[in-house]
């Protein structure tokens, strides 16, 4: 049976191809009858939940940078957490 999906673009960035799944179809480039059901029942969390008191203006600031960066503000904490500790 001959494939009739269209092909996937090459994309320059992650932002391209963001943009590009969220103004087409799918179902035109991906053959979804073939999908499977898959469960990681055993999966543990690889992070551990803390809780830490900062000022709001700090955790303002990460807002901020973290959205011209679109990227989770709680990822850039630990991020930014990592570089300070590879430096030290």
């Amino acid at each position: 049976m001959k494939n009739k999906n269209r092909k996937i673009p090459d994309f320059r960035s992650e932002s391209a191809e963001r943009k590009f799944w969220n103004r087409v179809d799918s179902t035109k480039y991906i053959d979804y009858s073939r999908s499977q059901n898959w469960q990681f029942s055993n999966l543990k969390l690889s992070t551990k939940p803390i809780t830490i008191r900062l000022p709001e203006t700090v955790i303002d600031r990460f807002k901020v940078r973290a959205h011209k960066l679109d990227i989770p503000y709680q990822t850039l904490i630990k991020q930014t957490l990592m570089r300070a500790l590879l430096r030290a």
